[in-house]
C-alpha cells in the first residue's frame, strides 16, 4: 500500500491490539480502585472474562504475591 509504513514486530496489529488492550484495562482498574468487577462492567466485559485477560497479558498481581 503506498505511502503506508512497512510493518515490523513491534508495530504488527497483533502488538498494537495487545498494548491497547493492556492499557485500557490498567486505566479500567486504577479507575475502579482495583475492583475487578467494577472494571469488567466499564469495559463492557464479564468479569470472568476480564480475569482471563488478566491472566493472558500477565497482569495479576495476586499470582505475583504468591509466587
Amino acid at each position: 500500500m503506498d505511502g503506508m509504513p512497512e510493518t515490523t514486530d513491534s508495530t504488527s496489529l497483533k502488538t498494537l491490539v495487545t498494548d491497547f488492550e493492556r492499557r485500557l484495562i490498567l486505566e479500567a482498574l486504577a479507575a475502579s480502585g482495583g475492583n475487578q468487577r467494577q472494571a469488567a462492567r466499564a469495559l463492557g466485559v464479564l468479569p470472568t472474562t476480564l480475569n482471563e485477560k488478566l491472566k493472558r497479558l500477565g497482569l495479576r498481581p495476586r499470582d505475583e504475591e504468591a509466587a
